[in-house]
């Protein structure tokens, strides 16, 4: 029995879950091969590498979208899509991703790297955040807007719920993987359902829908399959404080749809203001955590680090987990 315990502390994201498990032992290669079972690998490029965050070396992935020549990078960090809005939520997402990816993967960010930042920035918000990643959101979406995603996504902008559904349920990939990364995409989109008044059937993930929130769920699916991860518990959720720009408008952290998803769930308070945890990030801790606490007690086997886009002066923006026995 292999218990992955989340621990939080800087919050949550897309790409800071991925960059984690790749960190802890996660195989890059198998992640690859079984992405490419989505049949969207034209769409984008996997980055990670490591990068120093406050003393900490910690993984930095990133999805790259190809769509418009513009590889942005978009961090996830984000996640955010966020909710906002689906539109970004996925946005977010993707955008956020996009920002961050774009660096950082994902997150769309274009900034990318910022992504986050980018988001952040997008959200400007203070983005102040980092957290990208969560931020992602907002940032991205400013950007989103920005990017508009003209990011290129385009075309995905606008994947609805049940184009997501298809693509997962049509691939190669093992039932299991499967099963557990629609289970992450119906939480975000039943939150961005009931923030927007829609039916799931009804549901766009601008964002989430973009490539980077595929490529994050799916990917964190493909992971914690592959390291044998049976159970998962979590440490309480820091969202951060301040505001983020989301497609509609300027709203407190935590977005939304990142708030609807951590419903049950014990939050953490934190004065960093910021988007700690984007949508993408709440999903996981919602859909995956059987437990939220202090570490459990057991045997210590792998220990990873996944860097979030923004920095803080006081603490390191990433998230760390722990595997064992």
């Amino acid at each position: 029995m292999k218990t992955l315990y989340i621990d939080c502390f800087s919050g949550i994201s897309g790409d800071m879950f991925i960059g984690a498990l790749l960190d802890a032992g996660g195989d890059a290669a198998h992640l690859q091969a079984e992405l490419k079972k989505l049949q969207i690998s034209d769409e984008y490029e996997l980055t990670w590498k490591h990068v120093m965050k406050n003393g900490i070396k910690a993984l930095k992935f990133d999805v790259e979208l190809k769509q418009e020549g513009q590889g942005h990078s978009h961090e996830h960090d984000h996640d955010h899509h966020h909710g906002h809005s689906h539109e970004h939520e996925h946005g977010h997402d993707h955008h956020e991703h996009a920002h961050e990816h774009g660096h950082d993967h994902h997150e769309h960010a274009h900034e990318h790297e910022h992504h986050h930042d980018h988001h952040h920035h997008a959200h400007s918000h203070d983005h102040e955040h980092d957290h990208g990643h969560n931020h992602s959101h907002e940032h991205h979406h400013d950007h989103s807007h920005s990017h508009s995603h003209d990011h290129g996504h385009h075309h995905h902008d606008h994947r609805a719920y049940k184009d997501i559904v298809q693509l997962i349920g049509k691939s190669a990939l093992t039932d299991e993987v499967k099963q557990t990364a629609l289970r992450i995409f119906k939480k975000i989109g039943e939150a961005e359902g009931k923030i927007h008044g829609l039916p799931l059937e009804q549901v766009h993930f601008h964002e989430v829908g973009a490539v980077d929130s595929i490529v994050d769920i799916v990917g964190a699916a493909i992971l914690l399959h592959q390291l044998q991860i049976t159970t998962v518990k979590c440490a309480p959720v820091p969202v951060g404080v301040g505001k983020i720009r989301i497609d509609h408008g300027v709203y407190p952290v935590p977005a939304p749809a990142t708030l609807e998803m951590l419903k049950g769930i014990p939050i953490e308070q934190s004065t960093i203001r910021a988007e700690l945890t984007t949508p993408t990030g709440a999903a996981f801790a919602a859909v995956l955590a059987e437990s939220f606490g202090p570490m459990p007690s057991f045997k210590v086997e792998a220990i990873g680090y996944g860097a979030g886009t923004k920095t803080f002066p006081d603490h390191p923006n990433v998230l760390r987990v722990v595997i064992g026995e």
